[in-house]
């Protein structure tokens, strides 16, 4: 039966997804090798749009096939979702291609008694293209919801927040694709190979257009052309995206988010201090720092000794050469003297509801009780860091969530209960700041992921 690559990756990482509580970005970085280039592209849309319009599709399914979603077997469901996506959402595709492989998709996946039921629902779809499952909801708030693809419950906690039209704005943001940001590692930055200047010109050279980013310095960004693209474009940015992998496996560029950049900035590290990263897996804010100030010497800690050991392998893949690491749980102390740092930075585990953009699956992970569990862990990490910070030295708490019971709240609550620190205004864009001196950052005002970022010192 005839299943084209990409449907067939796309369908298989959904199945992980679903099935295993992968991560979609992790199994499409390890799927990329295996396909051609435009197939590649088919796969990622597929599997990110599937999961970030997940909502919109089932109450559509559950519409044209007359029963709720939770009836269906797994690989119908899954079938069906990137089905109705392709019709709903990728003009480009032509309806029989995405009928008959949703078909094969079920029968490959050993359900062919559903190939007819699958079939029928899909044709369904086509005559009823402008069926809109949104348009009997309640009220605004869940109306919103299903337009976002976005639970319910959620949205609501958004709106109480930061306003309905915030939180319209947030959940339609998440639904768009992120840029592709990077930025240069030791290796290209202290090494003997080609200069980030090489690097640049041999992008641009390729047809790649990069943006240089306003946010983060040393951050780039690939940008696209306004407007319909023509195929010479869309062959032109795969040239550049190819070129930029080939990059990263050399290990002279590093893919990061702009927000995640500029939160490593600001821990300020500079040469001959001691720094500690308290939950630094999987090392992206370390490398950075290891790269622009080489001569500071950097404790990479996590919990698991599997994350560190992937921590060490990207660490050698960057030529980083002034990393240590340690294996311990921050919620129960830290091992090493009292104030022994003169940086320490908590990259608190979170909620993640900042990265929605390129983890759609998150927002169906999240349940109401997270975030006081998360927030009492973050609470507990903080206070066991704040040891480590030699006087007059510098904490960074920050996350990749938007929740204030995440930020503001456990920053507050931090102040209140250690007389001995002091917050400290960050230095940044004055519209990123708080009016505590924090720093946040939005998906759709910025364009980039949401971060939250504070800074305390310890005074005495």
């Amino acid at each position: 039966m005839q299943i084209s690559p990409a449907r067939r990756a796309a369908f298989e990482i959904l199945r992980r997804v679903a099935d295993e509580s992968a991560y979609s970005s992790v199994l499409l970085a390890g799927a990329a090798p295996e396909l051609g280039a435009k197939d590649r592209g088919l796969c990622h849309e597929l599997v990110l749009g599937t999961l970030r319009r997940q909502l919109w599709l089932d109450r559509s399914i559950e519409h044209f096939a007359g029963r709720k979603i939770e009836s269906l077997d797994l690989p119908v469901i899954l079938s069906l979702r990137i089905g109705l996506y392709q019709l709903q959402f990728l003009a480009r595709v032509p309806a029989s291609a995405a009928i008959n492989e949703s078909v094969n998709l079920v029968k490959a996946a050993r359900v062919k008694s559903a190939a007819t039921f699958v079939n029928a629902i899909l044709r369904r779809a086509t005559r009823e293209a402008n069926y809109d499952p949104s348009a009997n909801a309640s009220d605004a708030l869940e109306k919103l919801a299903i337009e976002t693809s976005h639970p319910l419950w959620l949205i609501t906690q958004w709106a109480a927040q930061f306003g309905f039209d915030e939180a319209a704005a947030i959940a339609r943001a998440n639904n768009e694709p992120g840029g592709i940001a990077f930025r240069f590692t030791a290796k290209a930055l202290v090494g003997q190979h080609r200069s980030p200047d090489e690097v640049i010109d041999e992008l641009r050279a390729a047809g790649a257009l990069l943006i240089e980013s306003p946010l983060a310095p040393g951050a780039w960004r690939l940008g696209t052309k306004q407007g319909d693209s023509t195929s010479a474009d869309r062959e032109t940015q795969t040239r550049g995206l190819a070129l930029l992998r080939t990059l990263a496996d050399e290990g002279l560029i590093y893919f990061q988010d702009e927000g995640s950049q500029m939160v490593a900035q600001m821990v300020g590290s500079h040469d001959g201090e001691r720094l500690l990263d308290v939950c630094a897996a999987p090392g992206s804010k370390s490398t950075l720092i290891a790269a622009t100030a080489p001569q500071c010497r950097i404790t990479a800690a996590d919990l698991y000794e599997h994350r560190v050991l992937t921590m060490k392998g990207l660490v050698a893949h960057q030529q980083a050469t002034n990393i240590d690491f340690v294996v311990h749980d921050a919620t129960q102390g830290l091992p090493f003297p009292p104030r022994s740092f003169d940086r320490v930075m908590v990259d608190a585990p979170c909620s993640g509801t900042g990265t929605l953009r390129h983890n759609p699956e998150i927002r169906w992970r999240l349940r109401p009780p997270d975030f006081a569990d998360l927030r009492d862990k973050q609470q507990r990490i903080l206070g066991n860091a704040a040891q480590a910070v030699k006087a007059g030295g510098r904490l960074l708490y920050s996350t990749c969530s938007l929740e204030t019971e995440e930020n503001e709240a456990v920053a507050g609550d931090f102040v209140n209960q250690h007389n001995d620190f002091e917050a400290v205004s960050l230095s940044a864009p004055a519209a990123l700041l708080t009016p505590q001196g924090a720093v946040r950052t939005w998906p759709h005002r910025d364009d980039i992921d949401g971060f939250f970022a504070a800074e305390f010192r310890r005074v005495c």
